[in-house]
């Protein structure tokens, strides 16, 4: 990694000289296995005289040409930059470079379907990586014309951006042209190239345009694609937006390609997004990922106005992008989908990663600093999307819907094909909104920490209340107290359901804001602060308001205030503020009855983490047995083949910690016992089998049985994640081993390998790799692509162990690593989760 890092200075700088116009970029992909050619020739100004550098990682330089003059490579061109000296006013300069696929989802990634032996590539170029490909000025601000031409064997598909142009044959190899694009940065051109297979439509714009759609997976997953519903969701995603931004969909065609090994959820590359297989769905699913699909699918549609139609200059706006594709793909769920919970799907799920982000030591601005690349690669976090996407739900509140959509159909017009920087947003929404935005900007952008908010109130004899006032605090490290437009809901218990019976909007600001309007009215048996989740805050419920919401959760009417009654106890279960073990009661007493699944998966997911390192020590065991064994319960108990009962089965196996659940799952599995409409699918066996893995019921052999029964690209990482969940000591420290020295696998095995690894119930199989995690970070950073070195620096960090010697440990690598500040940031954030671990074990010894 080092060397291939870019700073903001050094772009600023390249900036002020030079402007990009168009790219011709040439690849031939049947160059064999590990390579591939890429011609590159760039047409841009300069101030004459001047020098730059073109960014381009390469194996080798075969020529560079410009303007006409021939570079020696070996002089100029060190395998990330290549030199480009007495610049003249008009420059055409030619690369001609030897690029190398990758197997970590970075640059052009190049997959081998188990199934059929067939190769797979697509392209992921944010942050830094399409000069992976070709060479390339790797700066948002630096837009261009993309004229891509690609040679591939006869028999692939190569998709882009644009259109095709034309496509010749010649003997086994094909030449793609691809139509040129619009001016746009280089981090959202795409290539995907392979024997993918299609389905097409097409759609009219609001311009009466007709737009080409399609969709593409791998020929041994395409059965399993519902091409009709994502078709259905994109067509009802471009009406809403159309209306909403009032600007037509800006590119020619959309094409939805669904690719193996990806690291993220999807990439917004314009007219040709990429998605990860994950939602191709060849088992049951939750409707939580269900409803995820569908975010995602609108999120990246957003991104072809937001994003790709105007760009952030640098990538201290990436937030811009993120949270408005937030905010946009959330509303246009709940307003244009079925899904119209989608906005207690953000709380349940956003907003707790967000808060949970905002108390790291780590935590930024929602405008962040962004110095150079490694900044921005570890700033795809809860701030960036879900702080982000929440402070627009927020201001949308505050300026009203209406003037927020003017303000950014103006935005869209006047800066189209362009960059921009906040300022040129705010201008937009304060001209539409009649607002002053700069001192909202400066407490909700520009500062970071999150808020809590807590109801203080006192009634008098006849239960009438004679005060009421919101509280504000923050933490000692972040001490701004923001604005908030909120609301307060009074519930009162109502035929056995808890109904809302009134609700006050106001605007808290400060430490105490009084609220006379709620004086005289009776005291409610439930008050829930920030009712319908208009602030970013994390609010308290008081005394008397907790114990009805205890006894009551399940009564709560709302979706969307039960999760804030979920996320309050969270909440406060994090910040050891109520004892672990209180939470895991409330989550077994509440959970049956819960309607929405997103809510189910979030809250299952915190009890895990909540039996397993928050709860006193010595009581940790026997915690984790009584959550696996009420889930089994709750599992036999749920609807036949509901969302709930499926949700259940999962995270018995996930807690599984007995050889009685052993003898359960192996019951599942083989089919001595059932549970009336659950299916034991491919995917859920796997489940089942890594539960059995976990309790030491499962051997190696037993993996490879069930690998040779679905050897496909899933039933790999499956066998790998539930090998490394094998609970002993000597297992644990082969993994690591393997995963340490090993630099082949690709990103996929790594990630999954990493996810079984920490799959634990017992800490003390980590005591032997605290030593050698430390010791292997240096290294791992400086040998690794980003992502690898991510996965294996949050993922190798053992930090189950939750106690004080990996505190005292951690601190001491800290101590004397001053350097890296990307890597330092991702271990002071393992860090603070164990800190904040030992906490809520501490406050659940209190009882």
């Amino acid at each position: 990694m080092p060397g291939d890092n870019l700073t903001r200075a050094e772009a600023h700088e390249r900036k002020s000289i030079l402007e990009t116009e168009s790219y011709q970029v040439a690849l031939d992909l049947t160059t064999g296995d590990e390579v591939f050619r890429s011609t590159s020739t760039v047409t841009f100004t300069a101030t004459a005289g001047t020098s730059t550098f073109i960014d381009a990682i390469t194996r080798t330089v075969h020529s560079v040409e410009l303007n006409g003059e021939q570079l020696d490579p070996s002089e100029v061109a060190d395998g990330t930059r290549i030199q480009l000296p007495n610049l003249a006013e008009h420059n055409v300069l030619t690369v001609v470079a030897d690029h190398e696929y990758t197997n970590t989802g970075e640059g052009l990634h190049r997959f081998v379907d188990p199934v059929d032996g067939e190769v797979y590539l697509y392209s992921q170029f944010e942050v830094p990586d399409s000069r992976r490909v070709f060479a390339v000025f790797e700066q948002p601000d630096l837009k261009a014309t993309f004229h891509f031409t690609v040679t591939a064997p006869q028999n692939w598909v190569v998709v882009s951006n644009y259109p095709v142009a034309t496509r010749t044959e010649a003997g086994d190899a094909a030449t793609t042209v691809f139509e040129p694009t619009q001016p746009v940065s280089s981090y959202i051109t795409a290539v995907i190239a392979g024997p993918y297979e299609s389905v097409h439509s097409e759609l009219v714009s609001s311009d009466g345009r007709t737009i080409p759609l399609g969709i593409y997976a791998r020929a041994s997953l395409f059965e399993y694609l519902d091409a009709d519903y994502i078709f259905d969701i994109t067509r009802k995603g471009f009406v809403y937006y159309e209306e909403q931004f009032g600007v037509p969909y800006p590119f020619d065609k959309y094409d939805q390609l669904f690719v193996p090994e990806f690291n993220a959820g999807a990439m917004e590359n314009a007219g040709a997004v990429t998605f990860t297989e994950t939602y191709v769905f060849r088992s049951k699913v939750t409707d939580a990922i269900k409803e995820r699909r569908v975010v995602t699918i609108l999120h990246e549609l957003a991104h072809m106005w937001f994003g790709d139609l105007v760009t952030m200059k640098w990538w201290n706006d990436l937030w811009l992008n993120e949270s408005f594709a937030e905010w946009a793909s959330t509303i246009a769920t709940a307003e244009a989908t079925e899904w119209t919970e989608a906005w207690t799907t953000f709380q349940a799920m956003e907003k707790s990663w967000a808060y949970k982000q905002d108390q790291l030591p780590s935590t930024h601005p929602v405008v962040a600093t962004i110095n150079d690349l490694e900044d921005v690669q570890v700033n795809f976090d809860g701030i960036t999307y879900a702080k982000g996407g929440s402070v627009l739900k927020q201001l949308v509140a505050w300026v009203g819907r209406e003037a927020f959509f003017d303000g950014v159909s103006a935005y869209f017009q006047k800066h189209a094909w362009g960059n921009t920087e906040l300022k040129d947003l705010l201008t937009e929404l304060e001209t539409t909104s009649g607002r002053e935005l700069g001192s909202w900007s400066t407490q909700w952008l520009e500062t970071a920490g999150v808020n809590t908010l807590r109801p203080e109130l006192e009634v008098d004899a006849d239960g009438t209340i004679t005060s009421f006032a919101v509280l504000q605090s923050a933490a000692d490290d972040y001490p701004t107290m923001r604005p908030h437009r909120m609301a307060i809901g009074f519930y009162e218990l109502q035929d056995g359901a808890l109904t809302r019976t009134h609700r006050h909007e106001l605007d808290v600001d400060g430490e105490r804001t009084e609220v006379p309007e709620l004086v005289g009215r009776a005291r409610p048996a439930l008050v829930l602060l920030n009712d319908d989740d208009l602030a970013y805050a994390k609010i308290r419920l008081d005394e008397a308001s907790l114990a009805v919401a205890i006894e009551h959760l399940a009564a709560i009417e709302s979706p969307l205030a039960r999760a804030l009654v979920w996320g309050a106890a969270w909440d406060a279960t994090r910040d050891a503020e109520t004892p672990a073990r209180d939470y895991v009661r409330l989550v077994l007493n509440n959970i049956a009855t819960e309607t929405e699944s997103t809510t189910i998966r979030t809250t299952l997911m915190q009890l895990a983490a909540v039996a397993r390192t928050y709860v006193e020590p010595t009581t940790r065991a026997a915690t984790i047995e009584e959550v696996a064994d009420a889930l089994w319960q709750l599992a036999q108990g749920a609807e036949a083949g509901s969302d709930a009962q499926f949700q259940f089965v999962q995270y018995f196996a996930n807690l599984a910690a007995t050889p009685a659940h052993g003898e359960v799952l192996a019951g599942l599995r083989d089919g001595s016992i059932t549970l009336p409409g659950l299916e034991i699918d491919t995917d859920l066996d796997w489940l089942l089998l890594e539960g059995l893995a976990l309790v030491g019921a499962a051997t190696g052999d037993d993996i490879d049985a069930a690998l040779a029964k679905d050897n496909t690209s899933n039933g790999q990482q499956s066998a790998t994640r539930a090998r490394a969940a094998l609970p002993d000591a000597a297992s644990k420290r082969a993994i690591f081993d393997h995963l340490v020295s090993d630099d082949s696998m690709p990103n996929a095995i790594v990630r999954m390998t990493c996810l079984g690894w920490q799959h634990a119930n017992d800490p003390s199989a980590f005591e032997s790799i605290v030593e050698p995690y430390f010791a292997s970070l240096t290294s791992i950073w400086n040998d690794r692509s980003y992502k690898i070195a991510e996965y294996l620096v949050l993922g190798l960090y053992p930090a189950a162990l939750a106690n004080q010697t990996l505190v005292e440990a951690t601190r001491a690598w800290l101590d004397a690593n001053p350097g890296i500040p990307a890597l330092r940031r991702l271990v002071t954030e393992n860090l603070a989760g164990v800190e904040r671990a030992i906490a809520a074990q501490e406050r659940d010894a209190r009882g």
